[in-house]
């Protein structure tokens, strides 16, 4: 972290939980094609309130949709996105990868515009992650932040901003202060106040492999939420959410619905 220009705070603190208690990992979990726009349908179609994604920069900077550096994992393509302009991505099949009976063939790697859109059309609360590739991560930050304010202007709910690249969310912070942001962790280190403190953010999203019930304590005791991933088991949710975790990012949709932790 770069600790020189503390970022803006956030006005305050939430009192309560305002987003939905389950989130829908990439869109869809497992069972559409990460970061396309038929993840939402999917997730949506199951009744899931809120989804994650993965925002990045492409080489002519638009903010599109993709988890990995590179497109090998998730298109018929190959390269550094990094490298690559919004126009040469566009042309990518994001969706054939995905089973073998090709409903998703020409699924494509969408732009955050055409996400906005579709999430504020199938009445989605979104958690955007600010996912930059190597070397871009202030401009990252940066530019997705403006991107979401304006997309999403006018719209009760903002999107909640998270990122673990420090640079990046200390960027998003200090050019638009007014949206709500967490710091992304595997493992929460011993660090997690000052991070909490400089950059202003209203959560805390981690692993659930490495937390127990006295540091979920801890943490809320300062009044930050929790938001924790990626939690495929109903149990393990059911077990979290008595340890007071706000919401869990899922996997497994067609397990964990929409309202599974409603009597929690």
């Amino acid at each position: 972290m770069s600790g020189t220009n503390p970022a803006p705070a956030t006005a305050h603190l939430w009192r309560d939980w305002p987003y939905p208690r389950v989130v829908s990992h990439r869109g869809g979990g497992k069972l559409a094609p990460e970061n396309t726009l038929a993840a939402f349908e999917m997730g949506a179609s199951l009744g899931l309130r809120m989804v994650e994604f993965d925002a990045k920069l492409s080489a002519d900077n638009v903010v599109f949709l993709l988890h990995d550096d590179t497109v090998d994992r998730t298109s018929d393509g190959h390269g550094a996105a990094a490298q690559m302009t919004y126009a040469e991505i566009e042309k990518l099949d994001a969706g054939s990868w995905f089973g073998a009976d090709g409903r998703f063939a020409g699924q494509t790697m969408p732009t955050l515009a055409q996400v906005a859109e579709r999430c504020q059309a199938l009445g989605l609360a979104a958690n955007v992650e600010i996912k930059p590739c190597p070397g871009r991560e202030a401009e990252t930050g940066t530019l997705v932040a403006q991107a979401v304010k304006a997309l999403w202007a006018g719209q009760a709910q903002p999107p909640l901003l998270s990122s673990f690249s420090y640079e990046a969310l200390e960027a998003a912070a200090t050019a638009v202060p007014e949206l709500p942001r967490g710091m992304l962790y595997e493992a929460v280190p011993t660090h997690w106040r000052d991070d909490a403190r400089s950059l202003g953010t209203v959560t805390l999203h981690a692993s659930h492999k490495h937390l127990d019930g006295p540091q979920v304590a801890e943490i809320k005791a300062v009044g930050l939420h929790m938001l924790v991933y990626t939690v495929n088991e109903p149990a393990r949710a059911r077990e979290l959410a008595a340890w007071g975790v706000d919401a869990i990012c899922t996997d497994r949709i067609d397990l964990i619905g929409a309202d599974f932790l409603a009597d929690l």
